[in-house]
């Protein structure tokens, strides 16, 4: 088993800060095991990165709203593959009035944002634990350090990602699985979210940051062994913020900068 090949695998890995990731370890030499939604080009992302880095990519295309395709794609996995890394970057976003929200919409939120990761985890990590050196990578948000209103579910649903790395962190230090836990900000990853994010003027753009560089920043702490870490020197900056003024400054305050947000998209779009 020491001379089988070992895989990193990313979920959400098509576009976006996942794709990020794919190629950042794909760099490095890392064999990829990639995980998204059925058609959004995962295979020929998959092949590409193949014929460019001359590694192993396979990928596996499934809705994680099932929990029936999360436990294949683990027993897929577990039965072909040595694991080495996981990357649990799938999740949804959104802001919304909580009244005018839908069941699905909030079904979907809890299922990817808290649901899956838990149990892609428990699913693999029998997996990891083979290993001498093995990594988790949780993907949590800027948005678990403060409760938003307008946004309700997403941030409480980071804040479980924070919180679950912490504590499977303390339990698995001594058996060679180091978990760390990334809070992302703003990102470039299209020109929609990077317009909407420029309109705070300044520090919007202080803030913003592209897949590319957050991806490249979290995976060298990854393999430091980093607890926490927050990508990039605006990020930094609001989050001691955040943490320095009193949480219900801060809870109004963001509040408010996202009901603007929606009250701009609902004039825009009458």
């Amino acid at each position: 088993m020491t001379n089988t090949p070992t895989y990193v695998l990313i979920t959400g890995a098509s576009k976006g800060l996942g794709k990020a990731y794919a190629m950042v370890l794909a760099g490095m030499g890392k064999n990829l095991i990639l995980v998204s939604l059925p058609h959004e080009g995962l295979g020929e992302l998959s092949q590409s990165i193949r014929s460019e880095y001359g590694i192993d990519v396979a990928f596996y295309e499934t809705d994680f709203l099932l929990n029936k395709n999360i436990l294949d794609l683990a027993r897929k996995v577990n039965e072909k593959y040595r694991l080495e890394i996981i990357i649990n970057n799938a999740g949804i976003g959104g802001s919304c009035k909580f009244t005018d929200a839908s069941t699905e919409y909030l079904e979907k939120i809890i299922q990817l944002n808290i649901y899956a990761p838990t149990l892609i985890i428990h699913e693999l990590l029998p997996n990891l634990l083979k290993q001498k050196k093995a990594w988790i990578l949780n993907v949590a948000s800027m948005a678990c350090f403060s409760p938003i209103g307008f946004k309700t579910v997403y941030p409480a649903s980071k804040k479980f990602i924070q919180h679950f790395s912490a504590g499977l962190r303390e339990e698995l230090k001594a058996n060679g699985v180091s978990i760390s836990c990334v809070y992302p900000g703003p990102m470039r990853t299209n020109s929609v979210v990077s317009n909407r994010i420029e309109k705070y003027g300044l520090w919007g753009r202080f803030i913003l940051m592209t897949p590319e560089q957050v991806a490249a920043r979290s995976v060298r702490l990854m393999f430091k062994n980093k607890k926490n870490i927050v990508p990039g020197a605006g990020n930094k900056i609001y989050q001691f913020l955040m943490t320095f003024f009193p949480p219900r400054l801060v809870l109004n305050v963001a509040t408010n900068m996202v009901k603007k947000e929606l009250l701009s998209e609902k004039q825009q779009n009458t």
